[in-house]
C-alpha cells in the first residue's frame, strides 16, 4: 500500500529543505491562488509589512484526498509545523475506508490535538530559557529601563520571544468513501457549491468563524465563567480574534494574565476543531472553496461582509467558464480580490478607510466533476455570464436565507476526473446542467425567504471566425466605438464631443 512506502520512506536521511510529503502525489483536481500582505502608504503605493505566513497542502492518495489553509500569525513557523504534521498525523495509515463518520470525526479531533502538543513540545527548551532569564531580571522594570549590565540578557529574552510566539488558524477538508469532512479551527472558511439535476446550485458556508460574534463560541466561554458581554467588547484577545487557536503560548499557558480570561474554569482558547460531515458527494456536481482569514477580510473591507460569499462565488464561476486550468482560476480570483481591495483604498469613497491594508491571502478550489473551459472562451468569444446573488451574513440569527442565482458554466469542457464532455451553450443558451441556479444556505432552519435573478448579461459575445485577433504587440484592434458615449457625456458637461474606441 501507499503508507508502508511512505513508513519506508521517512526512515530514509532527509535534506533539510526536504519534506516526506513532497513524495506525495498532490491533487490535480485542485488549484491555489496566493498573494502577500500588503499596506498602502500615504501616496498609495504599496508595501509588504511582513514576510507571508499562509500555508497550504492538498494531497491525493489510493485511501482519500486531503486539503488544507493555515493562516499564520507572528510568524509562519506555527502554521508551517502544523501543515507538516497534520498531514503526517493524518495520511500514515490512521484513515481507511472502513471507518464510519465518527471514526473520522474522532481521528481529526486527535490529529488537531497530537499536532498542537508536539509543537509546544518543540518549544519547552525555549519557554524554559526564557522563563530563566526573565527570574534574573530586576522585578517591575521595563526592557528599555534596565541598566545596561542587563543587554545582553534582554537581546536574548526578545529573540526567545520572536521564537516561541505566534500561532495559526486552519480550516482542513478530507474526502473520504466520497464523503467530505470539514475541520475548523479559527476564522478561515470553507463553502461548497453543489449543482443539483434542476438546474440549482447549492452553495453552503460550512461552519463559522470561531470569533465572539458566534454565539455557540460565547456559550462555550460562558460555561467556563466568563462573560459574554464583555468578550463581545473586548473583540480581540491577545491580538487575535480568534477564540480557537493553534499553538500561542501565551493564551495558551497564560491566559489568567490576561483579564478578560482570567477567571476562566480552564484553558479557554483551544486548539480542538469544529468538525462537519461527512456529507455525500455521490453524483455531487459542484467545487469546494477553502479561503483563508486575509482574502475574506480583504473581501469583506472592499465590498462588506454582506457581500464577501456572494463575491467570491461569482468570481470563481466566471474564472471556471473562461480558464482551462484550476491554479490560473484559482490566481485568477485572488489578484481580483487584490485589485477589488486597492480599487476601494484608491477610490477615497465609503470602504476605503477599511481597506489601508490586508493580511496574506490564499484560495484554494477543489472542483467535483465540474467541467472546466477548454480554454476557447475569451471576452469576445464564447459562453454566457449570469449574474449572481448570494448574501451572507455574520449575525448569529436563527433564520435560514435562501438566494437563487445563476452561475457560470462553460460551454464546453473537461471533467476534473479525465471523463470528457462534450455539451455545449448552442447560442449562449443554457442546457441542462450546465448554468444552474444557485441557493446558499446559512446552517440555521427557521425562517426561509428567495429571489431570483436573471438575464443573459452583455459582457461576452459571440463573435465566431470575427473575433478580433491580437496583432504581434498583444493588442486587439478597437472593436468598442465610445463615440455616442463621449457625445452625449460632453453634452451634459458643456464639453465638445470625443470619439474613442477601445
Amino acid at each position: 500500500s501507499i503508507f508502508s512506502g511512505l513508513h519506508w520512506h521517512i526512515s530514509e536521511p532527509q535534506p533539510t529543505n526536504k519534506s516526506w510529503t513532497d513524495d506525495l502525489p498532490p491533487c490535480q483536481q485542485c488549484g491555489v491562488g496566493t498573494a502577500p500582505n500588503c499596506v498602502y502608504g500615504p501616496d498609495g503605493k504599496s508595501s509588504q509589512s511582513h514576510p507571508n505566513e499562509d500555508c497550504h497542502f492538498l494531497f491525493s492518495t489510493e485511501c482519500c484526498f486531503l486539503y488544507g489553509v493555515f493562516n499564520g500569525y507572528d510568524g509562519s513557523h506555527v502554521a508551517n509545523f502544523v501543515s507538516q504534521c497534520l498531514s503526517a498525523e493524518l495520511l500514515l495509515g490512521q484513515l481507511n475506508p472502513s471507518h464510519f463518520d465518527a471514526d473520522v470525526r474522532r481521528i481529526l479531533t486527535q490529529a488537531f490535538d497530537v499536532v498542537e502538543k508536539s509543537y509546544f513540545e518543540t518549544i519547552d527548551d525555549a519557554l524554559a530559557e526564557k522563563a530563566n532569564l526573565q527570574s534574573q531580571l530586576p522585578e517591575g522594570v521595563l526592557f528599555h529601563q534596565l541598566p545596561a549590565q542587563f543587554q545582553k540578557i534582554t537581546e536574548r529574552l526578545k529573540a526567545l520571544e520572536q521564537e516561541v510566539s505566534g500561532g495559526a488558524t486552519a480550516i482542513v477538508a478530507l474526502i473520504l468513501n466520497n464523503k467530505l469532512y470539514i475541520a475548523n479551527v479559527g476564522t478561515n472558511r470553507a463553502l461548497l457549491c453543489k449543482c443539483t439535476t434542476d438546474r440549482q446550485n447549492q452553495v453552503i458556508q460550512i461552519g463559522r468563524a470561531h470569533t465572539t460574534d458566534n454565539e455557540d463560541e460565547l456559550t462555550r466561554l460562558a460555561q467556563l465563567g466568563l462573560d459574554p458581554t464583555r468578550l463581545r467588547q473586548t473583540a480581540l484577545i491577545a491580538g487575535q480574534s480568534s477564540l480557537r487557536r493553534i499553538g500561542d503560548y501565551k493564551v495558551k499557558f497564560n491566559y489568567t494574565d490576561i483579564d478578560v480570561l482570567s477567571v476562566a474554569k480552564s484553558k479557554p482558547i483551544v486548539a480542538e476543531p469544529e468538525i462537519h460531515g461527512g456529507q455525500s458527494l455521490d453524483g455531487v456536481t459542484g467545487f469546494l472553496l477553502l479561503m483563508s482569514d486575509g482574502l475574506i477580510k480583504a473581501l469583506e473591507a472592499a465590498h462588506s461582509p454582506e457581500q464577501a460569499n456572494q463575491d467570491i462565488v461569482a468570481m470563481v464561476a466566471a474564472e471556471l467558464a473562461q480558464q482551462s486550468s484550476l491554479e490560473a482560476v484559482a490566481h485568477s480570483v485572488v489578484e481580483r480580490v487584490k485589485r477589488l481591495h486597492h480599487d476601494a483604498y484608491a477610490s477615497g469613497r465609503q470602504r476605503s478607510p477599511h481597506c489601508s491594508r490586508h493580511e496574506d491571502m490564499t484560495l484554494l478550489i477543489r472542483t467535483i466533476n465540474y467541467p472546466l473551459s477548454d480554454g476557447s472562451l475569451t471576452p469576445t468569444q464564447g459562453g454566457r455570464i449570469y449574474p449572481v446573488s448570494v448574501p451572507y451574513s455574520n449575525s448569529q440569527s436563527t433564520s435560514k436565507t435562501s438566494v437563487t442565482l445563476s452561475l457560470v458554466m462553460p460551454s464546453q469542457g473537461t471533467l476534473t476526473n479525465g471523463t470528457s464532455t462534450a455539451s455545449t451553450l448552442e447560442g449562449g443558451t443554457p442546457t441542462p446542467g450546465q448554468s444552474p441556479t444557485a441557493t446558499l444556505q446559512s446552517t440555521n432552519t427557521q425562517t426561509q425567504s428567495s429571489s431570483s435573478s436573471s438575464g443573459d448579461g452583455s459582457l461576452f459575445h459571440r463573435r465566431g471566425s470575427q473575433a478580433a485577433q491580437p496583432d504581434e504587440t498583444g493588442r486587439v484592434p478597437p472593436y468598442v466605438d465610445f463615440t455616442q458615449f463621449y457625445r452625449l457625456w460632453g453634452s451634459g458637461f458643456g464639453e465638445e464631443s470625443v470619439s474613442c474606441k477601445l
